[in-house]
């Protein structure tokens, strides 16, 4: 099976704003494809939110960027019942959260309560307001970015909440020949508006449908168990991967081995997306976040792999 050349022509039109980073963009494109979510974790400048609406840009999808900031309400993002004057009723005026991919930047600045409000948009697909759900358009992807460096004036995501991200991603630096090349053309923000879709929103459901049908032999996912049964164990950790993280990991891998252009998983998929699909799910004993992948990574070299 081939690379789907819908998949590819999206992961070439990012590369024209995000060079040096197709394994970044691979990884950000499997929650995408597995009705997930993805936040990075990482400092600013490096091209997160140019990713994020390259990938909205590049699916002719709908996007909208939230700046979290500490007065930011839940209303700010959901939208608000109003009363109408001419038609002497209550009408809802949608929020920014009703849109394909939503950017939600700094999320870790708003208050806990605003924060919360993100919740049912990401588990359900829906919102809820004065006792009317409403659905969300699909395909729906919360990206949400969060300053791992910068703690004043922020309030930590709760493992609840962070549990409900599929995958979280470092961007990182990219190769100095490539920064070089993208300091001497300003900015690569002007590029990414210039960017023109490759792919319907059409056939991104369509992509999902067939990434859902990839194979996984038993074997795959009794590695997939060990390796949740170990964070479970270890000494290093508080608090170890939940069932959903296993659910996720799940469909992340399928989708994974899809955009690599398989019709079904090998240990190697698991390999390459546990360590994203899993580390923020993890609460260890020691303070240093960074040192959960690490864990992951070790735990991976401890758990057999299936043959």
């Amino acid at each position: 099976m081939e690379v789907n050349q819908t998949v590819l022509r999206i992961i070439k039109n990012v590369e024209t704003v995000i060079r040096g980073k197709r394994d970044v963009i691979e990884i950000a494109l499997t929650p995408l494809l597995s009705g997930g979510h993805l936040i990075f974790q990482d400092v600013p400048g490096v091209g997160k939110s140019t990713l994020s609406e390259a990938i909205a840009r590049s699916i002719d999808a709908t996007f909208s960027r939230i700046q979290f900031t500490s007065d930011l309400l839940p209303a700010d993002i959901i939208g608000i019942t109003i009363f109408n004057k001419v038609t002497n009723q209550f009408e809802f005026k949608k929020g920014p959260i009703f849109a394909n991919i939503v950017l939600a930047d700094e999320i870790n600045r708003a208050s806990p309560k605003t924060q919360s409000s993100l919740l049912e948009a990401m588990n359900e697909g829906t919102v809820t307001v004065d006792g009317v759900t409403y659905d969300l358009p699909a395909p729906f992807m919360v990206i949400a970015t969060e300053n791992p460096l910068e703690f004043a004036g922020t309030y930590p995501l709760p493992e609840s909440e962070l549990d409900r991200f599929m995958i979280s991603l470092n961007m990182g630096y990219p190769p100095k020949h490539i920064e070089k090349e993208v300091i001497k053309e300003k900015s690569l923000h002007n590029d990414v508006k210039k960017l023109e879709s490759v792919a319907t929103i059409e056939e991104i459901e369509m992509l999902k449908k067939e990434a859902a049908k990839v194979y996984v032999e038993d074997s795959i996912i009794d590695y997939i168990m060990s390796i949740i049964q170990k964070t479970r164990e270890s000494d290093l950790i508080e608090i170890g991967v939940s069932t959903r993280g296993g659910i996720d990991l799940l469909k992340a891998v399928k989708s994974y081995a899809f955009i690599k252009g398989r019709d079904f998983v090998i240990p190697d998929d698991v390999k390459s997306i546990a360590p994203f699909a899993l580390s923020h799910r993890i609460v260890t004993k020691s303070d240093d976040k960074k040192f959960a992948k690490e864990i992951i990574l070790q735990t991976l070299k401890e758990v057999p792999v299936p043959i």
